[in-house]
């Protein structure tokens, strides 16, 4: 990468464009743009999660995500671009199983909440489908991987049984919902 990042201030969007991996400009609300924010603030709520005490197997569950969303954000930044690959969504799938495997069967809906470690894994969630309808978005008028939209669905998957897990090691039950409640 070099020195590729020396200088921040460079005023080529202060007309209203950014600039694409590719070298194309393009402008400041286009939907690769938002798809690109979308998983950027993805990225950094993972980060924040990872500031919380956690188990070191969740750590480096969540430093790989962090990775692969990077990957991710470099396909969306240059159009025709693919980063990510099957093998990052089947390691998706695979952690989701193994978590899974080790929490009581859901008969309700659930609540976001419990630990705050928890209830920021709900938020990274919430977070990763806005980012996942963008990128959906996204691919009906250009070009985006399968794999791409495979491992943001995959990844609100894991967000989720990783929220439960996380309540499950501090001896907090899932907060059950109780849909029409009178009282």
């Amino acid at each position: 990468m070099g020195h590729r990042l020396s200088r921040i201030v460079t005023r080529t969007g202060d007309g209203g464009t950014t600039g694409l991996g590719d070298g194309s400009r393009v402008s400041k609300d286009a939907l690769r743009i938002h798809a690109l924010g979308e998983v950027d603030e993805l990225n950094c709520l993972v980060g924040v999660l990872m500031a919380e005490s956690l188990p070191d197997d969740v750590t480096g569950w969540l430093t790989e995500i962090q990775h692969d969303l990077f990957d991710l954000g470099s396909e969306i930044a240059v159009p025709g671009f693919s980063a990510l690959s099957e093998p990052r969504v089947l390691t998706l799938e695979a952690w989701v199983e193994d978590i899974n495997r080790e929490l009581p069967m859901l008969k309700e809906f659930i609540l976001p909440g419990g630990t705050r470690a928890a209830a920021l894994a709900h938020q990274a969630r919430a977070v990763c489908r806005r980012a996942e309808r963008t990128v959906v978005g996204l691919a009906e008028t250009s070009e985006v991987s399968v794999s791409a939209r495979q491992y943001l669905n995959r990844l609100s998957d894991f967000l989720f049984v990783l929220a439960r897990h996380l309540n499950r090691l501090s001896d907090r039950p899932d907060i059950l919902w109780r849909p029409r409640r009178t009282d």
